[in-house]
């Protein structure tokens, strides 16, 4: 089976003649989950937002499902983003809607406008979304708005919302950036199991040794180049392979 995502030689440079990505490629498989690694300035960011449509780069390809996202149009685009899920640090929610209302705003490429419009979303659409907050453990909190959650739960109602859609890929930018350690490895614990009930492709863009040694594959990423591309690893061994990165 061929890869669901992939770079293919991504070239970005920003003014200043600043090179944040220089000639990145990589791929994922299905189901696979895949951790990008890398110290502050070394292009995951820009990496992340040329790889989910937000950014276009100067040179290369963002192929999904086939599809070069880099050659589409805005229509084609919004189109194919259908199959993406994003999970950003932010947890991006409306903080007046509740936690149930936050997820259905993950099903709205897919319903008719006029129910986007009214919020009447149809029954399955509902019962979907309180099954993904089952499925993070906030079934409870369903009708309770945004602003009355823990930064925890928020975060896992947008990982609530990013599994209602049924992406073929799911991106996550930082996802425990803004959490405690032990909130932040639920959340990862989190990111894992749907990885694996669900068999989604995961592309993860982190610092944090921790967070990447839960990933199938890790991508070392600096100066805006995959140097390093390695399995499954401990934490300790992460971060013993950046050592000698940074020696080299």
């Amino acid at each position: 089976m061929g890869a669901v995502i992939g770079a293919e030689r991504l070239t970005k440079t920003y003014r200043l003649d600043v090179t944040a990505l220089a000639g990145v490629s990589f791929s994922a498989q299905p189901g696979e989950f895949v951790a990008v690694l890398g110290p502050s300035g070394a292009g995951k960011t820009t990496l992340f937002r040329c790889l989910t449509g937000l950014t276009r780069p100067d040179a290369g390809a963002v192929v999904l499902d086939g599809r070069d996202l880099c050659r589409m149009n805005r229509r084609e685009l919004r189109s194919a983003r259908r199959d993406i899920a994003l999970i950003f640090q932010q947890f991006n929610l409306i903080r007046r809607l509740t936690a149930v209302q936050n997820v259905l705003a993950g099903r709205l490429a897919l319903v008719p406008t006029w129910r986007v419009l009214l919020r009447r979303f149809a029954r399955p659409d509902r019962q979907l979304a309180l099954r993904c907050l089952d499925a993070v453990g906030l079934l409870d909190r369903a009708h309770a708005r945004a602003d009355q959650l823990s930064g925890g739960q928020q975060q896992r109602v947008a990982i609530a919302r990013a599994l209602v859609s049924r992406p073929t890929v799911v991106f996550a930018d930082e996802p425990t950036g803004n959490l405690d350690s032990k909130t932040g490895g639920e959340i990862l614990e989190l990111l894992r199991r749907s990885v694996e009930e669900y068999g989604q492709t995961t592309v993860m863009v982190t610092h944090d040794p921790g967070a990447a040694a839960i990933a199938d594959r890790i991508l070392f990423l600096a100066d805006g180049m995959i140097v390093k591309d390695i399995g499954s690893a401990s934490a300790h061994d992460v971060v013993v392979a950046m050592e000698e990165l940074d020696r080299t």
